[in-house]
C-alpha cells in the first residue's frame, strides 16, 4: 500500500517538478492569467536602458556646454496652482481694495525650484538659444521694444521653443516719474507690440529696475496685467546678488539676469548660465517654468 501511494504521489508532481528550471514564459499559464512576455527579472530593462540613455545624454550635454553638474530635473507641474499675493511691505495704497496685481519675488512653493527670468533683450546671441534648447531648461522673458525691434525673428525663435514672452513696457523708462498716462501707454503699447509680433497678449509684468507706483499697477491692471513679478536673486556673468540679507536661495525664487554680452559684461550668456546653473544644482535646486505656476 506504501508503494502504491508513492507511485501515486511521484504521478501527482511529475507536471510539477517538469516545469521546474524551465523558462517561466514557457510554462502555460494558469486560468484567467497572461503569459509573461519576459523572464519577471528583465521585464523592466527596456525602461532602465531607455533612462541610462536619457541619463547619458544630459550628461554630455552638460559637458559639452562646460557644466560642473548635470542640471536637475524640475517637479512637474502643480496641479493645485499656488494662491500668489503681494509680498509684505510691496502694497501700494488701496493694493487690495482696487484688486491691483501682485507683486511678488518667489512663488509659494515647498519644492526646491527656481525660476530664471531675463530682461529687456539687448542681447541676441544664437549660442544662448542653442545652449537653453539641448539643457531644456526653461525661462521667462520679459521685452522691451526699444532694444528688441532690431531683431524680433530672435524672440520668435525663442517663442517657438516653449519660452514666454512678457512685458517690460516699450522703452524701460522710470515709471514712478510719469504720469498715469504715460505709464499706460509704456505698459499698453508693449502689449500691443508683443500681440502683434508673437500672437499672444502677455499678463506679465516686471517694472523697469523694479520701481513702480499705484498708478504703475493701475496702469497694468487697465492693460490686462495679472502679476508683477520682481526678483530675489539677480545673477551676472561673475556673481550673484541678493534680496535677503542671509544670501541664500529659497524654494520657488524668481532669478533675475537680462540679455546681455561682452559689450557689457566679461562674458557671454552662456558664461551666465554656467554660473546660473552651477550653483543651483550645486544647492539640489531644480529650474521651473514659471508660467505652469501662475
Amino acid at each position: 500500500m506504501r508503494a502504491g501511494a508513492a507511485a501515486l504521489t511521484l504521478a501527482t508532481l511529475a507536471p510539477l517538478v517538469a516545469g521546474c528550471g524551465k523558462d517561466p514564459a514557457a510554462v502555460p499559464p494558469a486560468g484567467g492569467q497572461q503569459p509573461l512576455q519576459a523572464p519577471p527579472t528583465r521585464a523592466l530593462d527596456p525602461y532602465a536602458t531607455e533612462l541610462r540613455a536619457a541619463h547619458a545624454a544630459r550628461t554630455a550635454v552638460a559637458k559639452r556646454w562646460g557644466l560642473k553638474r548635470v542640471p536637475l530635473t524640475a517637479p512637474p507641474a502643480p496641479e493645485k496652482k499656488p494662491r500668489i499675493t503681494t509680498r509684505k511691505g510691496f502694497e501700494v495704497d488701496g493694493h487690495r481694495k482696487l484688486d491691483l496685481p501682485p507683486v511678488f519675488t518667489t512663488v509659494p512653493t515647498e519644492e526646491k525650484v527656481v525660476f530664471l527670468t531675463i530682461d529687456d533683450g539687448a542681447e541676441k546671441d544664437p549660442a544662448f538659444l542653442r545652449m537653453m534648447s539641448e539643457l531644456k531648461i526653461p525661462y521667462t522673458a520679459f521685452l522691451s521694444d526699444y532694444v528688441i525691434r532690431e531683431d524680433y525673428g530672435y524672440f520668435e525663435k525663442m517663442q517657438d521653443r516653449g519660452v514666454g514672452l512678457h512685458n517690460h513696457t516699450l522703452n524701460h523708462p522710470y515709471l514712478p516719474g510719469l504720469s498715469y498716462a504715460r505709464q499706460k501707454g509704456e505698459i499698453c503699447g508693449m502689449q500691443d507690440v508683443i500681440e502683434k509680433r508673437y500672437g499672444e497678449r502677455p499678463v506679465l509684468f516686471r517694472p523697469p529696475f523694479g520701481n513702480y507706483n499705484k498708478d504703475t499697477l493701475r496702469a497694468a491692471k487697465a492693460c490686462g496685467i495679472e502679476y508683477a513679478l520682481l526678483w530675489n536673486e539677480e545673477v551676472f556673468v561673475d556673481r550673484w546678488d541678493y534680496r535677503e540679507w542671509d544670501r541664500e536661495l529659497r524654494p520657488g525664487d524668481i532669478v533675475l539676469t537680462h540679455f546681455r554680452g561682452r559689450n557689457d559684461w566679461k562674458g557671454t550668456m552662456p558664461d551666465m548660465i554656467r554660473r546660473f546653473l552651477d550653483k543651483v544644482t550645486a544647492e539640489g535646486y531644480a529650474v521651473g517654468r514659471l508660467e505652469d505656476y501662475l
